[in-house]
């Protein structure tokens, strides 16, 4: 059976895998995600996230070739402007800002490869709409989630305080989380990974 590596040093995603019984190794890709979205600028976001789905999974499949590399990548669109994971909480307040009472797309990218080989990729665009909240609720939110929200490109963990920001979803919950969980597990379960 061969060894499955993630790409990512998420610990979300890591959580996912491990929690749908799969014995992963976690290996983050050292690849300059600033620099490729620099070469890629004005690019649609769509592809952008499975390009750097994909530099992800190369750049470690190159060191492990014997593995099944999965490598992921996610990109927040509201309204035509793209939106990376804020730098600090100042930054976060202004996307939640920005956010209130829109609706957002969230396209998560995840791409497997044998060695440099790609073998499957899947794109899913969940849309979240989060209600037109105001600035106190912001700062209370930012207090009681702290430095967390820095870790997701939405300034939101769903499965957690994140919850309260939101009044509708559409999509897929694992996308969300940060991998395409189930359409992965079908496709893993073609290479003996997964019971069937």
């Amino acid at each position: 059976m061969p060894r499955l590596i993630l790409a990512s040093g998420s610990a979300v995603r890591a959580r996912l895998l491990t929690n749908a019984g799969l014995a992963i190794e976690i290996v983050p890709s050292n690849v300059d995600e600033d620099d490729i979205k620099r070469v890629n600028e004005g690019i649609a976001v769509e592809q952008l996230a499975m390009i750097l789905a994909r530099a992800k999974a190369a750049e470690v499949a190159a060191r492990n070739s014997d593995a099944l590399i999965i490598g992921a990548d996610q990109i927040l669109d509201c309204d035509g402007a793209r939106f990376d994971k804020p730098k600090d909480r100042v930054e976060a307040a202004e996307h939640l800002s920005a956010f209130r009472g829109r609706t957002h797309r969230l396209i998560t990218a995840c791409t497997v490869h044998r060695g440099l080989e790609e073998i499957w990729h899947y794109t899913a665009i969940p849309q979240l709409t989060m209600w037109d909240f105001n600035d106190a609720f912001v700062g209370d939110y930012l207090a009681r989630a702290g430095d967390s929200v820095l870790t997701s490109v939405g300034a939101y963990l769903l499965e957690g305080l994140g919850s309260n920001l939101f009044e509708k979803i559409e999509g897929d919950y694992f996308s969300i989380l940060g991998l395409p969980l189930l359409p992965l597990l079908a496709f893993l379960r073609t290479q003996g990974l997964v019971l069937k």
